[in-house]
């Protein structure tokens, strides 16, 4: 039985772990080669967890391969069109096409709004933002050459439809990148390509599971950890979990990737146990 994205080419960026190593999977699974980029490599405003390693990328890769599909990986920053540009070049050149483009790379930091430096108020929103444009900059042509049309979806956050406390530099960029979306979703729909959004509540990857985010849900705590903050979390969603799995935003994803949602465009899907209905 044919995959649902088979024969097809995902460009995804952030490929080098937790979400973004996930999707590429997840597609691979359903017949899809990747191009994939990644820093791989530390961001200066980021101090409370560590980043992804180009030992983390090589592991995309292995994983990506041991499925049977092909994968082109470079190691580049979103926030460098030309250098990001030639990684997907690159990719298309050996892989023949792009027909999915996920803009998943991003950053996330916990500062109330008054301790906020200019640089880290920058720094968010080159990454979270103007990356975001910068992987649509370089891939819409490819898509438009193409005349097959093709899928785009970027990841937002629930933080891109209401605001968070203690994070506007990476509220205010997952709002903006609801407005990339709309945008793309209208002017490139002559062109049969779709353009969506996914907006997750908090995924249990290292993003969240670190000591200073338990700390911000349990504050009078001095030693906070997964277990003590789990309960909190839990009592911000809707439905009873604490937070979802990598894998539940990655099915969404393919869902709006596939066939199945050739009409959808210009959508915020939340896959977010309820927290926006909170």
């Amino acid at each position: 039985m044919a995959g649902r994205v088979e024969g097809k080419v995902a460009f995804i960026t952030g490929a080098a772990r937790s979400q973004g190593r996930s999707h590429a999977l997840r597609l691979a699974q359903e017949g899809a080669d990747i191009i994939a980029v990644d820093i791989a490599g530390p961001v200066g405003s980021i101090r409370m967890y560590p980043p992804a390693t180009e030992e983390d990328l090589a592991e995309t890769v292995r994983q990506v391969e041991a499925l049977d599909r092909r994968i082109v990986a470079t190691k580049a920053d979103v926030r460098d069109s030309g250098a990001l540009r030639a990684a997907l070049d690159e990719g298309v050149a050996q892989l023949g096409r792009l027909d999915i483009v996920l803009a998943n790379a991003g950053v996330f930091e916990i500062q109330p709004a008054l301790e906020l430096s200019d640089d880290d108020w920058r720094e968010m929103i080159d990454i979270n933002l103007t990356g975001v444009w910068n992987t649509c900059k370089v891939a819409l042509p490819h898509l438009v050459e193409g005349g097959r049309g093709g899928a785009i979806v970027l990841t937002s956050s629930t933080a891109g439809l209401k605001g968070v406390p203690n994070t506007v530099h990476y509220t205010a960029a997952k709002h903006g990148v609801v407005g990339i979306m709309r945008t793309l979703a209208n002017e490139f729909a002559e062109h049969s390509i779709r353009v969506n959004s996914v907006h997750p509540t908090g995924v249990d990857t290292v993003m969240i599971q670190n000591e200073k985010t338990w700390g911000l849900f349990t504050p009078d705590d001095p030693s906070p950890s997964r277990e003590k903050a789990e309960p909190v979390f839990r009592a911000t969603n809707a439905l009873p979990v604490p937070w979802v799995d990598p894998v539940d935003i990655s099915n969404a994803i393919l869902f709006l990737v596939s066939d199945e949602a050739r009409y959808i465009t210009g959508v915020t899907l939340p896959v977010d146990a309820g927290f926006t209905t909170r």
